[in-house]
């Protein structure tokens, strides 16, 4: 099923319409708080913008992909970067995986309530040890009868303070490498789970990013989330739609950096003139929206891709890496032309620039990505 560009549209003006009323006018006080409250996510639930693409037995509205990145595109445009991470490690990262992997059980006693904002989901992967590679991961799985004991930590998880559920990457077989991975769903309430602090970063202050522990945590064999030693396929199998929303996140979170740069600059004088009557700022102007829209074309194209089933780890490397680049470029440009302002916190450009900083390095590294394409070229 394809949506109209005009359903679209609505959809998008609901979107900003929620984002003005709901979030706007708090989100400073959140980012002093450097947490969401939970309250928001039911808010967000019941105006139909969490897992909008899932089906609608569990709970979700059955539309198509690009209603989902269009929650994406908004949020991420009007400044509000920690809020479209989280979203996106909800409803296009842990929503999938269980609704792609998890059997008929596991997605009734979640998708559900992630629709609604009840439980809110997060992502167990990167460890104190193991960033990038997957592979080092120490947490592990011991099978006790038909149980499993999960001991261990993790670190930098979005939603950590929050969460209700976590996509929980772990070893059941340390010696058998990528092959002794294994994907749980760990519910947060169980005895021996514990939250770490709420980690301070450069940006994203809203956005709550914890450490995990795992202390004996005991897990009954219907959590294993797809199959018992092919964690690591199904990461790979699931990491082109997370990266496409990182990169869609990125072409709008620039669109709006761009936006708040020309708002400042048509009406900011100097020597009597606006900012934006003098020849280096129009042409800066100009070099920001056609990297913009390059690298829109490509999103836009990608999100096809992915809407047909045709996108592939190496398309997916490509466009995130082109556009978190680029993300990182626009608002450091869009910075300069606010001059001693831009470094203000006052002046939202200056959160831009900052919360853009994390873009390049979670959901893969930009160094990871060249790899990933470099092998699809000329191997290891």
């Amino acid at each position: 099923m394809e949506a109209s560009p005009e359903e679209l549209e609505l959809f998008r003006d609901n979107v900003i319409r929620f984002l003005s009323d709901e979030v706007e006018p708090y989100y400073e006080q959140w980012e002093r708080a450097s947490i969401f409250p939970k309250e928001l996510y039911l808010k967000l639930g019941e105006a139909g913008l969490l897992c909008v693409d899932q089906p609608e037995e569990y709970g979700g509205a059955g539309a198509p992909f690009a209603f989902s990145m269009v929650v994406v595109e908004e949020v991420s445009r009007m400044g509000f970067l920690a809020l479209a991470s989280n979203l996106t490690v909800h409803s296009d990262i842990v929503a999938p995986y269980i609704l792609h992997l998890g059997s008929e059980e596991q997605k009734k006693k979640y998708l559900s309530r992630m629709a609604s904002g009840e439980c809110i989901g997060a992502i167990g992967m990167t460890e104190p040890g193991a960033g990038s590679d997957l592979q080092g991961i120490k947490t592990s799985a011991t099978a006790d009868g038909d149980s499993y004991l999960i001991n261990g930590s993790k670190t930098f998880i979005t939603n950590g303070q929050h969460a209700g559920v976590v996509v929980l990457a772990t070893k059941t077989d340390p010696k058998a490498g990528g092959k002794g991975t294994t994907l749980f769903t760990l519910d947060t309430s169980l005895p021996g789970f514990k939250r770490g602090r709420n980690l301070e970063k450069i940006g994203l202050h809203a956005a709550d990013t914890s450490e995990l522990f795992f202390d004996n945590v005991r897990v009954g064999a219907n959590e294993v989330l797809g199959r018992i030693g092919g964690g690591f396929g199904h990461l790979i199998d699931e990491l082109p739609r997370e990266r496409l929303a990182l990169a869609v996140s990125a072409v709008w979170h620039a669109q709006g950096a761009l936006e708040k740069t020309i708002e400042y600059t048509t009406t900011r004088k100097a020597f009597g003139n606006p900012i934006a009557s003098f020849q280096n700022t129009r042409f800066e102007l100009a070099k920001i929206k056609t990297d913009i829209e390059i690298h829109r074309a490509y999103v836009e194209k990608c999100t096809q891709l992915y809407a047909d089933k045709k996108m592939d780890a190496t398309t997916a490397a490509i466009v995130k890496l082109a556009t978190t680049e680029m993300e990182g470029r626009v608002t450091d440009a869009c910075l300069q032309l606010f001059g001693g302002y831009g470094y203000m916190t006052e002046y939202p450009i200056s959160r831009y620039w900052a919360d853009a900083r994390i873009q390049r390095i979670y959901g893969g590294t930009s160094e990871i990505m060249k790899e990933v394409i470099a092998r699809s070229l000329v191997g290891r």
